[in-house]
């Protein structure tokens, strides 16, 4: 499968990024604006079908999943941007990574919304905060969001405050205007995040997803998207609806929720075996394991020899993007760390240089700047 890619690599440091990243509270609407440049194609010979992702936008420099997040990544050359989906009680939906937003928005701090803390089941494990299917749009709007681990990007922690929570179709206007300014096609990577939790409140995912893709002009072949998830049952129903890639999420330990719900003993282990990988193609384009699926660690917290996931992957007609790079030590095998401090930027370099030889066709960043760089460096 041919994928769009950067027209021009763009690599530039945080630093240098226009003011406009820092407070992008409102983007232009283009609910009916077809990009141009989002259909935009590119000659064979010219095209890179390497694929960066901006995790959660440029979640290395920005608080994440915040519009000043994903304006960053794309700034930097991200090829797609990422969005995790949850749902208001209005059925809007926007973009944190958890329905639980105590560790992510300034929520605890607002003494009106002190009723709404509760502890749920969240996919079978009992979470104490407040959760985003217990507040509507509106009320979502009067939040800020906070940087989610800041003992490791304390200086994420100077933007605390000042981003507020994007919709869905926020972050897709933020897409197509990006689009156009920058020249290249800005793509969205949307995750549906805990469907069957959801699911069982009433309030599915996938519906509006599909008519959100539906209204921009989304849901057609060449349009750049993917569409992600760690449940298997709704990215098969999803496959009849969808005419944009699929991509099947994995983890290096437990299995699909979906699964657990109806009894299924299969695992992530299982999905990503040679013989899993040709099920997984018969609904999905792609899959996106963990990193430590691709190269597991050694016992010394070095990386080890490859699995075999990326060749039966490849031979199953599947790309392969897993997650996720980091700068940080804490996030580094052991051989690219830095200094023994967890918080300090370790050599990101090697780690995506060793993982390009193992032959992924992308990756998931939180430092779209160094992830275009090495590619760049690499040619």
């Amino acid at each position: 499968m041919k994928l769009s890619a950067r027209l021009v690599p763009v690599a530039v440091s945080a630093l240098a990024v226009t003011a406009s990243v820092l407070v992008p509270q409102t983007v232009h609407s283009a609910h009916s604006e077809q990009s141009a440049q989002t259909e935009q194609s590119v000659q064979t010979d010219k095209r890179d079908d390497f694929v960066i992702v901006g995790h959660r936008g440029a979640s290395g420099y920005r608080p994440e999943h915040t519009l000043a997040s994903y304006e960053l990544a794309a700034r930097m050359g991200a090829d797609f941007i990422e969005p995790d989906l949850v749902t208001t009680k209005d059925r809007v939906l926007v973009a944190r990574h958890e329905p639980e937003i105590g560790g992510t928005t300034d929520v605890a701090n607002h003494p009106e919304f002190v009723g709404r803390k509760k502890t749920k089941l969240l996919d079978g494990v009992a979470v104490t905060g407040w959760f985003t299917e217990d507040f509507t749009l509106a009320e979502l709007k009067t939040l800020r969001a906070v940087e989610r681990i800041p003992a490791v990007r304390q200086h994420n922690t100077v933007f605390n405050g000042h981003y507020q929570i994007p919709t869905f179709q926020e972050v897709i206007d933020l897409s197509k205007r990006l689009s156009k300014e920058l020249g290249r096609p800005i793509g969205i990577y949307p995750e549906t995040k805990h469907p069957t939790y959801f699911r069982q409140q009433g309030l599915a995912l996938e519906p509006e997803l599909v008519r959100t893709l539906n209204r921009n002009g989304l849901n057609r072949p060449g349009a750049k998207v993917f569409v992600q998830s760690f449940e298997v049952s709704n990215l098969k129903a999803l496959h009849k609806e969808l005419r944009v890639p699929l991509v099947q999420l994995t983890s290096s330990s437990g299995a699909p929720y979906d699964f657990v719900v109806s009894g299924d003993k299969r695992t992530y282990a299982d999905i990503v075996s040679a013989t899993g990988l040709r099920e997984v193609a018969t609904y999905a384009e792609g899959v996106g394991p963990s990193k430590d699926q691709v190269i597991p660690l050694d016992a010394t917290g070095k990386l080890g020899k490859p699995t075999a996931l990326v060749a039966d992957a490849h031979k199953a007609g599947l790309v392969v993007h897993p997650y996720t790079f980091r700068v940080e030590n804490t996030f580094l095998p052991a051989e690219f760390d830095s200094s023994a401090v967890p918080a300090d930027s370790g050599n990101l370099f090697g780690e995506i240089a060793a993982y390009r030889k193992a032959g992924i066709d992308g990756l998931f960043t939180d430092n779209t700047d160094v992830a275009v760089a090495e590619e760049r460096e690499s040619k």
